[in-house]
């Protein structure tokens, strides 16, 4: 079932609850990341929405967040051994317009897997449980779908 083995996700996910644990008992604030990428765009973009004092008064704590992010993944790469490039293999439209695809499903359920899993899960929400649950629910469908009509793209 893990052919990698099992450690690195018990690892992983001990950091993360960690980390956002320590977020929301040090400050109060909730780390999802889809927060973190609108109030990015409140730098730049002046339209209402991304004007809004709970964007712009938090973007600069959501950029150190991110870059802890990007570091930390840094680190574990340094210090993991494994090679520092990943390869994939999915084309690039197929990833812009996954991505496009999750920033509106993220928008739309007013957070990303990562605000509603980890932290809206853990702070006992119903509208988080309710979004994870079509998360994971749309996430099986899809794989199923895909592994039915594109069998080889999922090495079968």
């Amino acid at each position: 079932m893990f052919p990698n083995g099992w450690l690195h996700y018990l690892q992983g996910g001990l950091l993360i609850g960690t980390g956002v644990g320590l977020l929301f008992v040090l400050t109060g604030m909730i780390g999802g990341m889809s927060s973190v990428y609108s109030s990015t765009w409140s730098f730049i973009v002046r339209r209402p929405y991304f004007r809004q004092p709970s964007l712009v008064g938090s973007r600069a704590w959501r950029l150190v967040y991110a870059a802890g992010l990007i570091a930390g993944a840094a680190l574990w790469f340094a210090l993991s051994g494994q090679p520092s490039r990943v390869v994939v293999t999915i084309p690039t439209w197929q990833l812009f317009v996954g991505g496009l695809l999750v920033g509106y499903g993220a928008r739309l359920s007013q957070g990303c897997t990562s605000g509603h899993g980890i932290c809206g899960l853990a702070s006992l929400s119903l509208p988080s449980l309710m979004a994870v649950c079509t998360f994971m629910a749309t996430a099986f469908l899809t794989a199923n779908v895909m592994a039915r009509f594109l069998p080889t793209a999922f090495g079968a």
